[in-house]
């Protein structure tokens, strides 16, 4: 297996994008919080985009093989060919890609559970046919760290308690990760449309700055020529560090990243059960 330690790339009078692992047929660059990967309807106002900047400052075409939300950051790759693009496509189809990320959420999560519930699709017509309207979608999630803080960000409780989290997606729908946390009733912090506002009006005056505390960390895939795995990972930026401090999560996240191979196992090991649960018929 191929681990590619993360770069960062030197600025001569432009921001570039960080890039995490490159050669001739893929390249993987770090996604910064609120930049969209590609041009949207939805943000019509924006005028930096990933797959622009990225095409630019390598001075060629680039494929994008999966997606991450605007306000979400990490590791996002792309192809350089189609028919990388295709093969990489294929493996997030056969869901044969791991993708782990952080999140801070509200509330203690006691232990690692498999979400199995669908993620409503964005853009449907209400008169839409019902079967239409949601899709199967499984979650991994596990507790890395637990926080207490003397705060009352809720008058009933005179503490605020928070959680670490390492989060899989199993399927890839869009908010996936976002909803799962919601339907748990542990939001992710600064999610305004998923999360809480007291607690992400409390960060935000805390830490005086306003984010989505979702980062993907780390991509483990096949590698499309050399058919070698390759595991990419992306540090957390220092907005989400400070969010981090301030929670007094450093150790779990030194270990996150010392130990990365210990938690794809977990999720595996998770995938796994799923899937001879699906065979067994008993879900």
């Amino acid at each position: 297996m191929t681990d590619i330690a993360s770069q960062t790339m030197p600025v001569e009078g432009q921001a570039l994008l960080r890039v995490l692992f490159e050669d001739e047929a893929i390249v993987a660059i770090y996604k910064p919080a609120n930049m969209l990967v590609h041009r949207s309807a939805i943000d019509r106002h924006e005028t930096q985009f990933v797959l622009q900047t990225l095409r630019n400052q390598l001075d060629q075409h680039v494929f994008p093989v999966h997606r991450l939300d605007k306000p979400t950051s990490g590791v996002i790759l792309f192809a350089k060919n189609s028919d990388c693009a295709h093969q990489l496509q294929q493996q997030f189809a056969a869901r044969q890609i791991t993708k782990l990320y952080l999140a801070i959420c509200r509330g203690h999560i006691q232990a690692t559970s498999l979400v199995d519930r669908p993620v409503k699709l964005r853009g449907i017509k209400a008169n839409s046919n019902q079967s239409m309207l949601s899709k199967p979608a499984q979650s991994i999630i596990s507790p890395l760290a637990h926080a207490t803080l003397n705060y009352s960000v809720e008058p009933q409780y005179p503490q605020s308690r928070y959680s670490l989290v390492l989060l899989s997606p199993i399927t890839g729908r869009q908010h996936q990760l976002r909803y799962h946390m919601k339907h748990l009733s542990h939001p992710i912090i600064g999610d305004v449309k998923y999360g809480k506002s007291t607690h992400n009006h409390f960060f935000c005056q805390q830490l005086q700055q306003r984010r989505l505390y979702l980062s993907a960390s780390h991509l483990q895939f096949t590698h499309p020529i050399s058919q070698q795995t390759v595991l990419v990972s992306a540090p957390l930026d220092e907005a989400f560090m400070r969010a981090v401090s301030f929670c007094q999560f450093e150790a779990a996240i030194t270990e996150f990243f010392d130990k990365p191979t210990d938690f794809f196992k977990l999720v595996h090991q998770q995938k796994k059960a799923f899937e001879i649960s699906l065979q067994q018929g008993d879900l």
